[in-house]
């Protein structure tokens, strides 16, 4: 990409493409788990930049900056950010942040944790997008957009490359505008 969003294929060629390209891995990261890869995709320059185009596209002209989630999140909200033309916030696990943080503890499908972002990352009315890899219980993104609430940011959408329709994450993100590719 040269800081445009590049041309787009089709919504549904890619969203076979990116559906053949991400692998289940099962017990990992505990034996009751299948974990969904998306190393395939991210490995596909075409599948990866066609599926950034995808994310970005509907919220051009509509976002200040990008808020990423730790990891993978960071991975795709990066260069979203990039093709919108605007800055990246990364949202972290506690202590990974240099300065002053504001923090939001949540609920993983298998754990608890708490998220940091600085609190001089946003400011009173930022428009925010948020980016994640994978929408699961939907507690991570509720966090994420409690958080840029909370420091006055109006988050105007979330970004995912896939949804886990039994986790029934996107019944907790009621009011949020969800642009996910795929639901699995």
């Amino acid at each position: 990409m040269s800081g445009g969003t590049p041309e787009r294929v089709g919504d549904d060629a890619l969203r076979e493409r990116v559906t053949t390209l991400v692998r289940d891995v099962v017990g990992f990261p505990q034996p009751d788990v299948t974990f969904k890869d998306i190393t395939p995709v991210l490995a596909d320059a075409a599948a990866f930049a066609d599926t950034v185009a995808w994310l970005a596209a509907p919220f051009a002209g509509n976002v200040d900056t990008v808020a990423a989630i730790e990891a993978r999140g960071f991975i795709l909200g990066a260069p979203v950010a990039y093709a919108l033309g605007t800055g990246l916030v990364p949202v972290r696990k506690v202590g990974k942040l240099p300065a002053a943080t504001m923090a939001e503890a949540y609920l993983l499908e298998y754990g608890e944790a708490t998220l940091e972002m600085h609190i001089d990352a946003v400011g009173p009315g930022d428009r925010v997008l948020i980016v994640d890899d994978v929408i699961a219980t939907g507690g991570t993104l509720l966090a994420t957009a409690s958080v840029l609430r909370r420091a006055g940011a109006v988050v105007v959408g979330v970004a995912a490359l896939l949804e886990l329709a039994a986790m029934r994450g996107r019944d907790r993100l009621e009011g949020l505008d969800l642009h996910v590719l795929l639901s699995v």
